[in-house]
């Protein structure tokens, strides 16, 4: 997005992307919305006040999901491929996150059970608590 064009959070209006939203508690679906959409547009910060704006709304995120979403009663792998589809991420995109293609895959596919450094970035990635991964699941032979 160009510093030019538009941005809508919570009802205020941005017309300079320098000029940083302020944000609180997530109540409404509307809020919601124009945080995941903030969060898409400076996922790939780094370093500075993006970044730590990027990590305050991962959990304000979070948070809102957690207290307004009740999670399917699935296994952890199957968690991961809903999330995928509710955010339209591909295996490329986990394997981005992890930066394995293969073990990515035998995940997937029930071959290999998830690692811990998986869940963790896992659980950051798709906006899922990390309690809901690290149950047990049966692995395909």
């Amino acid at each position: 997005m160009t510093r030019l064009m538009q941005a809508q959070f919570d009802g205020k209006l941005l017309n300079n992307m320098s000029e940083q939203p302020q944000w609180f508690l997530i109540e409404t679906e509307q809020a919601y919305e124009a945080a995941l959409a903030r969060y898409e547009m400076i996922k790939g910060a780094s370093a500075g006040t993006e970044h730590r704006e990027k990590l305050l709304l991962a959990h304000l995120i979070a948070d809102y999901e957690n207290r307004n979403w009740d999670l399917p009663d699935v296994d952890p792998v199957e968690m991961i491929k809903i999330r995928m589809d509710d955010f339209g991420y591909k295996a490329a995109d986990l394997a981005a996150v992890y930066g394995d293609k293969g073990t990515v895959s035998k995940v997937l596919n029930y071959k290999q059970p998830l690692s811990l450094t998986m869940i963790r970035k896992f659980s950051k990635f798709l906006h899922l608590p990390a309690s809901e991964l690290v149950r047990e699941y049966q692995l395909m032979e």
